[in-house]
């Protein structure tokens, strides 16, 4: 880990704008998407139409996801050089991690929707079933997980020691989030369930 650290340029401006925007990203969708669940401001904004509100809400995210992105590789180009893995593993390793990465954030994009998948339950469009299909039979969190291995793939496509670091800060800031998303999202689900439940017992 020492001998990782010694590696990275921490003078690089583009550096700091990279982790500035991982860490960003997840936290103001969070707090947007729970504004959303309370007051409904998004969804007021554009005329009350809740599908709308959520279509936008995705439209942000995407583009601040492709923002990242290419902060991400702009820090990586301006990081040291070194090699860390022996061919041909210093191309096939990355590339494989890569499409597995990107196989897990987009399967678990098609299986959720785009409702699904961009918080369409805080704008009250919930699903009517857990998807319990692939990806989601493999992991709890596919597309964190997706994205996470996809910065590793960039740090080790480009052979930059600074770009593993990232990945750990990435993996550190995922976690976080979901302390605060799943027990928010398991919340909205009990809520409805609970408010089936005594529809129910009224009739």
């Amino acid at each position: 880990m020492a001998s990782l650290f010694s590696a990275v340029d921490f003078s690089k401006q583009s550096l700091w704008f990279s982790l500035a925007s991982i860490a960003f990203n997840p936290t103001a969708w969070n707090i947007v998407a729970r504004n959303e669940y309370r007051n409904k401001t998004i969804t007021r904004i554009l005329g009350g139409n809740t599908k709308y509100g959520c279509y936008f809400l995705a439209l942000c995210i995407f583009s601040a996801g492709i923002i990242r992105d290419t902060l991400y590789e702009r820090a990586l180009k301006d990081q040291p050089t070194q090699k860390l893995l022996p061919e041909p593993f210093d191309t096939l390793v990355p590339a494989a991690l890569f499409l597995a990465g990107q196989t897990f954030v987009v399967t678990s994009t098609w299986a959720l929707g785009i409702t699904g998948t961009f918080l369409g339950d805080y704008f009250g469009i919930l699903m009517d079933h857990r998807v319990e299909g692939f990806p989601f039979n493999v992991l709890r969190d596919p597309m964190y997980v997706g994205s996470t291995m996809c910065f590793a793939a960039g740090a080790l496509w480009y052979e930059r020691p600074a770009g593993l670091l990232v990945t750990l800060y990435v993996y550190i800031v995922y976690i976080i989030a979901l302390k605060f998303e799943g027990p928010f999202t398991d919340m909205i689900y009990s809520t409805r369930a609970s408010s089936q439940a005594e529809s129910k017992k009224e009739l």
